[in-house]
């Protein structure tokens, strides 16, 4: 009696064990497409995706020039770039499918493709400056201000030279950024919230089990990025201090394989990780782009641009591109951090500083308000791109989409932007004859803010408020020491350390979002502590929506 109720209770084990494996492999992602192969990223690149991805390309550079001319507040387009995306060429695929010609099937990666290139492409219509810096330097935009009125510093919008600026510029974020993939994605699992949904919502597309997916299963590995959190320059240096020591290290040791850290094949131990972070970790890491050709295409285009855009802006000399090209790989990772962490891109605060530090450097009588605007142009080129193309990295890496087809698929889809996205601000130029006019349909309200802050910025440090250098100091030290302290003490007594990039949003921004987050953030909290299933299924739902 006692050996059957014992089988008996074995048994029950035995199913519960079997339901909850069940279970798992349910809210297991990549399980569901376990049966579909992944495609070589050649496969990833196809004609159709690059035509649907030119058509919505223009679409979405309309809206966001629109909204550059009016309110200049653009929001993130990833995932209606993935969702039309999957509305056209599902569309054309079911057509062909049902005529009997259909070759290739449409897949998740092939739809990550189109909205890597879409994102990047109208990325071009906000970083281009056409509401902000680069019409900041016409003669419509200089009427409004009392000073800098003569022609060193105005140069009025024409096509050529705003394509052939943007071209010079526009790339040199993406190489800046792609040696150190494996570090933002993997090593440091940063959430990129935007590029997260989109991952989410693409994958629900392209599985039966869609609805599932879009409650949100899978989920619970995205909470980890609050265990490892630091901020962009302090982990920059952090990053390559590491990467100098295990260099080191490697070349004392003659029997060890020299390889850099941030392009390493390895992965990090399989063991906790869970099925789906397996499968993409591995595919991530297969198609690597090699480090040499970022270097090598970063060192060529910064020598073509440091050769031709004094061309373009008589003040830009050669040497403050050159001086801008050494650090912005560093910005660029700062703001690829920070995206990674806040779904925010502080593209214009840097552009902002390089209007300061230029401007002040040529000078008052020199042209220094259009070569600050120009510098402004070169920095938020880079670290826009980089911060996106990361975001896209986000998303292939969850869609099992090649690194090799996100990086083509960035680059044609900059290449694209490049040409649009000045066709279409030429389009509003030539048909609002008072455009940037103040009280008009398209002010442009933010070019006037930014030539005036050029103006400003050639004054030198003599403009800005008292004791302004000092409590920069003080800050900037201050973000530096709680970030030692928070990797110091580890992850369990990490969290309660408050998180400097966090704090500085509210200074940025304003407070008046503070009492809201506080309060949503305790009721978060409490609830975790009754319900803490339904409390993440709530929290990850806000966070794709």
């Amino acid at each position: 009696m006692d050996r059957s109720n014992s089988i008996a209770k074995k048994t029950d084990g035995d199913e519960n064990l079997e339901r909850e494996n069940d279970d798992v492999k349910e809210e297991s992602i990549e399980r569901i497409f376990e049966s579909k192969e992944v495609p070589p990223w050649q496969k990833q690149l196809t004609f159709r995706a690059f035509f649907v991805s030119f058509v919505l390309s223009i679409l979405f550079t309309f809206i966001v020039m629109k909204l550059n001319l009016t309110t200049g507040i653009i929001p993130s387009l990833n995932v209606s770039a993935g969702l039309l995306g999957f509305f056209f060429v599902k569309t054309w695929t079911k057509f062909l499918e049902k005529s009997g010609i259909l070759k290739q099937p449409f897949t998740r990666q092939e739809n990550t493709v189109i909205q890597t290139c879409v994102v990047a492409s109208s990325g071009i219509a906000f970083s281009g400056g056409f509401g902000s810096y680069l019409f900041g330097m016409s003669e419509v935009v200089a009427k409004q201000s009392t000073e800098a009125h003569n022609s060193l510093n105005i140069k009025n919008p024409s096509l050529s030279w705003m394509i052939g600026f943007l071209f010079v510029v526009s790339f040199l974020g993406l190489f800046s950024v792609v040696p150190l993939r494996k570090i933002m994605i993997i090593d440091f699992k940063l959430i990129y919230p935007s590029g997260t949904a989109t991952a989410h919502l693409i994958n629900s597309f392209h599985t039966p089990q869609g609805a599932k997916l879009a409650n949100l299963h899978g989920l619970q590995g995205l909470h980890s990025y609050r265990h490892d959190p630091r901020d962009g320059l302090y982990n920059f240096f952090k990053v390559l201090g590491r990467t100098i020591f295990g260099l080191y290290h490697q070349l004392r040791d003659k029997n060890a394989q020299l390889v850099l850290p941030v392009g390493s094949e390895s992965s990090p131990s399989t063991t906790t990780l869970s099925y789906d972070d397996q499968r993409r970790t591995q595919l991530f890491l297969k198609d690597q782009i090699p480090t040499w050709v970022a270097v090598v295409g970063y060192v060529t285009i910064a020598v073509v641009s440091a050769a031709t855009l004094p061309h373009i802006f008589r003040p830009l000399k050669w040497y403050y591109i050159v001086i801008i090209y050494i650090f912005a790989p560093m910005l660029a990772f700062c703001n690829a951090y920070g995206c990674g962490l806040t779904d925010w891109s502080l593209a214009s605060t840097y552009g902002k500083l390089a209007i300061f530090v230029i401007g002040a450097w040529a000078g008052a009588n020199h042209g220094g308000v259009l070569a600050g605007l120009a510098a402004c142009g070169v920095m938020m080129n880079i670290v826009s791109t980089a911060s996106d193309l990361t975001q896209d990295f986000k998303t292939g890496y969850m869609t099992l989409a090649s690194p090799r087809s996100m990086f083509v698929s960035q680059i044609i889809g900059t290449a694209m932007g490049c040409v649009i996205s000045p066709c279409v601000f030429w389009l509003f130029y030539k048909a609002f004859h008072d455009l940037g006019v103040p009280g008009s349909q398209y002010s442009a309200p933010y070019a006037l803010v930014y030539r005036n802050m050029a103006i400003l910025g050639v004054e030198g440090f003599s403009a800005l408020p008292q004791h302004c250098l000092t409590l920069c100091y003080v800050f900037f030290i201050a973000a530096i020491v709680i970030n030692g302290i928070r990797d110091a003490v580890g992850p369990k007594w990490a969290k309660f350390i408050p998180l400097p990039m966090a704090m500085a949003i509210p200074f940025y921004l304003g407070a008046y979002f503070t009492i809201d987050m506080c309060v949503g953030s305790l009721i978060l909290f409490i609830w975790e502590k009754i319900d803490k299933a339904k409390a993440d299924a709530f929290d990850q739902r806000w966070l794709l929506d």
